[in-house]
């Protein structure tokens, strides 16, 4: 087995373990109390339900798949990630806005496509489209929030953190299928926005 084989299936069994990973966890909603956990609760609640994890996930992918380069790969993650902490701190404050749940179920019909269809947008576009969804995660994260807490830095840390790990991990395998192998994008895309489109249905 060759070195690219070997990094291939390594990156596709991380992938498979975080999908596990949130499918061992169901989304629970609202926190409640962090009971002085606020930093590993921040770190697996992107976890805790396919909307996030899928999200981010895609932003990796689409951005390695659509750049030739890493440095220029991660404008859509780092507008991503910078909306997203955004859009916490509204969270947190009390903000509330219509359809921020159907935008988050959009945000995977959406970026599946992409995927799927691996389609080159300009720099500024891409990095645009993904920081308007991210908001509407971030707000649902930070929403999930009890309203008076002094463990909201620490749980925001967690899951920027996990963020982050979860776009690497995109990456990873988006760099590593783009230049064969075409039919994971294509499979993986389409079962994202496939997802998507099942809970803007049932919605």
């Amino acid at each position: 087995m060759t070195g690219k084989s070997k990094a291939l299936r390594a990156c596709a069994l991380g992938v498979a373990l975080a999908t596990l990973t949130a499918a061992a966890w169901a989304h629970p909603g609202h926190i409640g109390h962090l009971h002085g956990e606020a930093l590993a609760t921040g770190l697996m609640h992107p976890l805790t339900g396919f909307d996030h994890l899928f999200a981010m996930l895609a932003v990796g992918i689409w951005a390695a798949l659509t750049h030739d380069n890493v440095r220029d790969a991660l404008w859509s993650p780092i507008s991503f990630a910078a909306l997203l902490f955004i859009g916490a701190l509204a969270g947190i404050s009390g903000l509330t806005l219509p359809l921020m749940e159907p935008l988050i179920m959009a945000s995977l019909l959406v970026l599946g496509l992409l995927v799927a269809a691996r389609l080159r947008l300009p720099q500024w576009a891409g990095a645009t489209l993904v920081g308007f969804f991210a908001f509407f995660h971030g707000l649902a994260h930070g929403s999930e929030l009890p309203g008076s807490t002094e463990t909201a830095w620490s749980f925001i840390a967690g899951f920027m953190i996990t963020t982050a790990l979860l776009h690497v991990a995109g990456m990873l395998f988006g760099f590593q299928i783009k230049r064969r192998d075409r039919w994971i994008a294509r499979v993986a895309g389409g079962g994202i926005a496939a997802y998507g489109a099942a809970l803007l249905l049932g919605a």
